[in-house]
């Protein structure tokens, strides 16, 4: 892993993604992360998830999530949603992602992948052509 400045992607706050109150609504926090992380692949690695399944014969699964919110995100905000990889095993990735607005964080997370077998969903090793890069 580099130590580089973690991949952000910025996302603005629309209606839809608000409760009654105006605040983000607490699952949307993971459907930005979800961007982060799908946009973090292609821009960082070269790979879009369609390109992935069908080159590769794999996908990457999320197992487990640990969400800490901090503060709220409201109507309107502008978002920087993080990526960064934190940790490569054989079929397990960790990914440390965060929430900010401005230099203030609204949200923390842990996101452990998978990568698994398009045919079959079970776990396999993380290909080579991504691994090499990840440990760049």
């Amino acid at each position: 892993m580099t130590d580089t400045q973690p991949y952000s992607l910025p996302v603005r706050v629309y209606f839809h993604d608000t409760d009654a109150g105006g605040v983000v609504y607490h699952a949307n926090y993971a459907n930005f992360m979800e961007r982060a992380r799908t946009e973090w692949l292609r821009d960082v690695y070269g790979y879009n998830h369609a390109a992935m399944m069908k080159e590769l014969g794999v996908a990457f699964v999320v197992c487990s999530m640990k969400l800490d919110f901090l503060r709220p995100a409201v109507l309107d905000d502008l978002l920087q949603v993080t990526a960064e990889l934190k940790e490569i095993g054989r079929s397990r990735v960790t990914i440390h992602q965060s929430v900010k607005r401005g230099s203030e964080t609204l949200t923390t997370a842990e996101i452990h992948l998978v990568c698994v077998d398009i045919s079959a969903f079970r776990p396999v090793a993380v290909p080579d052509v991504l691994r090499n890069q990840w440990k760049d």
